[in-house]
């Protein structure tokens, strides 16, 4: 009789409360936070070695299979420069920008498998999320940029270390601005075939009209107004510069081969092409966080 009553007023009893207690949001914290999705798209890559592979067969493609079968017909209007020299800076550029794309995709990928919504639930703002993630996919995109640096005197360009510290500069930019834009578009689309779709959408034109493979001088009309709104134009043509600053060319090929960008007849600086690609990067990053922050 003793044990039914203890075990009525035990089931009488209130249920125990377990209190939960969720950190303070601090400068602290969102550094942590930042550091942590920096921290994870760098074991991703590390850990996906046929990523790393297949992600450098379309540069060397172009550098080498490409550069090597137009060489012949290209020469006279190359000036003797080899087209492999005068081609890659635009592979340089190319090789940061898919993988800073696939990068991105990977946001779509965390949504469909719920790991998205475990990270937007947690005690940071989702302004964090992003800034790790453009952060990271940068990163990745430049490692992929330094073997192609690497590749620089197959191509009969010096291994200059202020050639490759202005270049390796250039292609972090770079791989920043085309990380936070594929993060805005990756924001609100649910499934990776639509990504993909709107990738080859906006990349391989990007791509082809930037300048990467021939020379922006004496252009049409509608083509020179499309590679001057083309925002890779600003990171091509830059790192261009800096190369053939460091060839030995004469100045018939370097007026022909890197005229420059021009803004109605006035020749645009090196730094504030550089400053471009920062402040669309900082745009297109800008518009992803508006869209985490306000979406469900």
């Amino acid at each position: 009789m003793s044990a039914t009553a203890d075990a009525t007023v035990a089931a009488r009893a209130p249920a125990e409360v377990i209190s939960v207690q969720v950190p303070e949001r601090t400068f602290r914290s969102e550094l942590r936070a930042i550091n942590v999705v920096w921290r994870r798209e760098l074991i991703r890559f590390r850990s996906d070695r046929m990523r790393m592979v297949t992600a450098l067969i379309q540069p060397l493609l172009f550098l080498f299979v490409l550069g090597s079968g137009l060489q012949q017909l290209s020469s006279a209007s190359t000036h003797g420069v080899n087209l492999k020299t005068f081609i890659y800076p635009g592979i340089l550029c190319i090789a940061v920008m898919f993988t800073a794309m696939f990068s991105a995709a990977s946001i779509v990928w965390d949504r469909e498998f719920g790991f998205l919504r475990e990270m937007m639930v947690a005690p940071i703002r989702r302004s964090s999320i992003v800034i790790g993630k453009c952060l990271g996919g940068a990163t990745v995109a430049s490692l992929e940029g330094v073997i192609l640096i690497c590749l620089a005197g197959a191509v009969h360009v010096p291994y200059n270390p202020v050639l490759i510290l202005g270049v390796f500069g250039l292609q972090l930019l770079l791989a920043f601005s085309i990380t936070a834009f594929g993060v805005m578009m990756a924001a609100r689309l649910k499934q990776i075939q639509s990504f993909m779709g709107l990738m080859q959408l906006s990349v391989l034109p990007m791509f082809f009209l930037s300048g990467a493979l021939f020379p922006v001088a004496h252009l049409p009309r509608w083509l020179a107004v499309l590679n001057g709104i083309d925002p890779m134009t600003y990171a091509v043509d830059p790192m261009r510069r800096l190369v053939f600053n460091h060839l030995h060319i004469a100045q018939a090929a370097r007026r022909a081969l890197d005229p420059g960008v021009t803004w109605w007849g006035w020749h645009v600086p090196t730094v504030l092409e550089a400053g471009v690609v920062l402040l669309l990067g900082l745009s297109m990053m800008g518009i992803a966080i508006w869209e985490f922050t306000f979406s469900e």
